[in-house]
């Protein structure tokens, strides 16, 4: 990647729907370049899908909880259908395998406490693979990003 890309992939992390012309103008290429520049980071796996980022407070989903989720067993079949399980689930937003006192941590994102509660108590608890959880709740988002550093 040489400087150009780099100011394309900056700029297209913070605005996936730029046109080309536009993305010119700001890095100093032709519209065409730029065309040309952004498929190929995309074949080379750089830039992956145009997603739009939706306002979790404005459709009903505040509360943002982390939740550590320590299991049973480590063998890899528990291990996988445990991961497939976490797929599946539309409120959990990301899932890391931890290394340390926690195996995974979930961020999940649901309506309020209730919910949290309900999808605690009712899912992940009784879920065959968790043998414990550990949940924070934020209180205020300081800072977020999508935009990894290049």
């Amino acid at each position: 990647m040489d400087e150009i890309d780099r100011q394309i992939v900056r700029i297209m992390q913070e605005d996936g729907g730029i046109s080309s012309a536009a993305l010119g103008e700001r890095v100093g290429a032709s519209a065409a370049s730029c065309w040309r520049r952004i498929r190929n980071l995309e074949s080379d796996g750089v830039l992956g899908p145009v997603v739009r980022l939706v306002n979790r407070d404005a459709i009903g989903k505040g509360l943002d909880v982390v939740c550590q989720v320590r299991i049973k067993s480590h063998e890899r079949g528990a291990r996988e259908e445990f991961e497939a399980w976490v797929m599946a689930r539309e409120e959990i937003m990301e899932c890391l395998s931890m290394s340390g006192e926690w195996d995974y941590q979930l961020r999940v994102v649901v309506a309020d406490v209730g919910a949290y509660e309900a999808f605690l108590m009712r899912k992940l608890l009784n879920h065959a693979a968790v043998a414990s959880t550990a949940s924070h709740f934020a209180l205020k988002r300081i800072k977020y990003t999508t935009a990894v550093p290049v």
